[in-house]
């Protein structure tokens, strides 16, 4: 076996080919993004990083922070605030008390503006403290083109995102159970119980916005959006079998936003095929282990990557592996000890972790780096010790006494 230091291997899957007579959606919005949303590759854009206006798209953001930080059974209490807010509401009343689930309810069919507040007051005590959180978050997925302000998306000129980034966010929200369930869902009847009913009936029944639910088979959310500085906005998701897309209209004029979310998403379904180009477990090279028994160790990928491609088109990429220049023993079993970079040409499109396949013990009679260490420190302290007696010795002679 080779011994591998910082190593690449390439490698061609298929030949390249391209897809005769294919024809890209022509979106009317001014940005758009279809995502595939198991994996996260763009199957088409347009302007997809542009700084844009989000409207309402906002609350994906919103309601994602609520399920990750909130409980879902709390009861919330609704700010004065919240009862100021403009735009579209539920009515809420101040010092009323719903659940969080409700609350979210409100938030992703109705698009209530005010549950927004209620929400961000709950989980931060702010609205500018939660949009501290919403930038937080946004950072942490890779949506280095948005920035919140408040977390239902009022017209705010520091207030934006990009197509891409909402498909990024929207990607992650529709891994939680919880919001899959709502954004479905088209109609629900919420509980106000502590609503004052004086004031007339509390809105309790909820319609979903989202038109594409009943205009577009398999369709099974996301979120609208809509203000003057905005247009018409829509974060779409539709599954067909084990596949779901993601698609992403921003800055629409009227039902076309509809129709463009519909194109994007029959598109992406007819021409492109997922592969599975990388399968957990999959052995991809042998590894030397310093001071290790035994001596050499399989590296596993740690899980599946896929890749879409054109119908009837063989796809090609190449793989780098690349791993630390020396694995040190001991080694446990599963642990990470590089990557397998998975490239379209020159772009990177994914990265699947490599893994031990087996523990690696430290070999009989291999003393453990600290050991090397403790004792290089104590023979440091050694040398100068012994500098320190010889330099004392030297004024003792020379000047009769210690100084």
């Amino acid at each position: 076996m080779t011994r591998i230091g910082i190593f690449c291997l390439l490698f061609f899957l298929f030949p390249v080919r391209t897809l005769a007579g294919e024809t890209a959606p022509c979106p009317a919005g001014e940005a758009a993004v279809l995502m595939d949303a198991r994996s996260g590759q763009v199957l088409y854009a347009k302007n997809p990083h542009q700084r844009m206006y989000p409207a309402s798209t906002t609350k994906i953001l919103t309601a994602l922070l609520a399920l990750e930080k909130g409980n879902l059974d709390d009861l919330v209490t609704v700010p004065e605030e919240a009862c100021r807010t403009g735009g579209s509401a539920i009515g809420l009343q101040a010092g009323e008390r719903l659940t969080l689930r409700d609350l979210l309810y409100a938030l992703l069919l109705a698009s209530a503006n005010d549950a927004a507040v209620t929400i961000a007051d709950y989980l931060a005590g702010s609205v500018e403290s939660f949009a501290g959180m919403m930038n937080e978050k946004a950072s942490s997925l890779g949506a280095a083109d948005s920035h919140f302000t408040n977390p239902h998306g009022l017209p705010d000129p520091d207030h934006y995102t990009s197509a891409y980034d909402l498909a990024l966010i929207a990607r992650c929200a529709m891994q939680k159970p919880v919001f899959r369930e709502i954004v479905k869902t088209r109609l629900k009847e919420i509980s106000r119980p502590e609503a004052d009913r004086s004031k007339g009936p509390p809105q309790e029944h909820l319609w979903n916005h989202n038109r594409l639910l009943e205009r577009y088979p398999g369709a099974n959310g996301i979120k609208t959006g809509y203000t003057v500085e905005a247009g018409q906005c829509l974060v779409a998701s539709a599954q067909k079998e084990e596949r779901e897309l993601i698609a992403v209209v921003l800055n629409c004029q009227g039902e076309a936003v509809f129709e463009d979310a519909k194109k994007l998403l029959e598109y992406g379904f007819a021409h492109f095929s997922p592969v599975l180009v990388v399968k957990q477990g999959e052995k991809v090279a042998t590894v030397e282990v310093a001071g290790g028994e035994p001596r050499e160790v399989d590296l596993l990928t740690g899980g599946d990557f896929w890749y879409n491609f054109p119908q009837e088109s063989p796809p090609a990429l190449t793989r780098r592996l690349q791993f630390a220049q020396k694995i040190r023993a001991p080694l446990p079993a599963g642990q990470k000890v590089g990557r397998l970079d998975i490239y379209d040409r020159d772009q990177k499109v994914g990265t699947v972790d490599l893994v031990a396949a087996c523990a690696v013990a430290e070999a009989p009679g291999q003393p453990s780096w600290l050991l090397w260490l403790g004792g290089a420190a104590l023979l440091a302290v050694y040398l100068r010790s012994r500098a320190v007696n010889r330099r004392r010795r030297y004024f003792a002679r020379r000047f009769g006494r210690y100084r």
